[in-house]
């Protein structure tokens, strides 16, 4: 799906999309979470694939109006938001940042209403086109909504893995979690561990 060519909402990226636990969380992963990492914005139709699987706007939404200055608008955002996220982890303050996205969030999100689907059932879909800043206002609210949250702000984290800088909610029972994904930055740390005891073995 390209956003310039069918317009509408596709399905590209769905199976490798980070799920952080939060949809603002999952904007910050977009970005490279390693040196010389894939920037995941790099175009209007990726990031029009993004907003269809990170769930902010409903499959089949028409997006032809996202191009290059919404890409320029949901990537700023995304620095406001991972600096207020590593402020927070680090105890330090980002007032500047936060007041910034105070203001995203104090704008309107998208509307939403209930259609009749396939077979009758009864889907989500916006009550209007999307605008830009609607859009970034739903996530600069989440981050709030995270923020102003005891328990969900408790359970933020970053990836300890080397060289990965991933945040995301551990709901890990213990709140043993250490990786952003036990199948590639947990699973690189057990097979950098193993290395290291055969090496050190007689």
């Amino acid at each position: 799906m390209t956003a310039g060519t069918e317009g509408t909402a596709g399905t590209e990226g769905a199976s490798r999309r980070f799920d952080s636990g939060r949809l603002c969380l999952d904007l910050i992963a977009t970005a490279p979470a390693t040196p010389g990492g894939r920037e995941r914005l790099d175009s209007p139709a990726h990031l029009a694939d993004w907003l269809v699987t990170s769930g902010l706007v409903p499959r089949g939404t028409g997006l032809g109006a996202v191009d290059v200055t919404w890409v320029a608008r949901f990537r700023r955002l995304r620095a406001l938001l991972d600096r207020l996220m590593g402020a927070q982890l680090a105890g330090r303050r980002a007032d500047d940042a936060l007041a910034r996205v105070n203001t995203l969030a104090a704008g309107a999100p998208p509307g939403l209403r209930a259609v009749r689907g396939q077979g009758g059932t009864l889907v989500r879909a916006l009550s209007a086109d999307p605008a830009c800043g609607a859009l970034l206002a739903a996530v600069a609210r989440d981050a709030v909504d995270l923020l102003t949250d005891p328990d969900a702000r408790a359970g933020l984290r970053r990836c300890e893995g080397d060289e990965c800088s991933r945040l995301y909610l551990d709901t890990s029972r213990g709140s043993r979690r250490r990786w952003c994904s036990s199948e590639v930055c947990g699973n690189r740390e057990r097979v950098a561990r193993h290395r290291r005891r055969t090496k050190a073995a007689p």
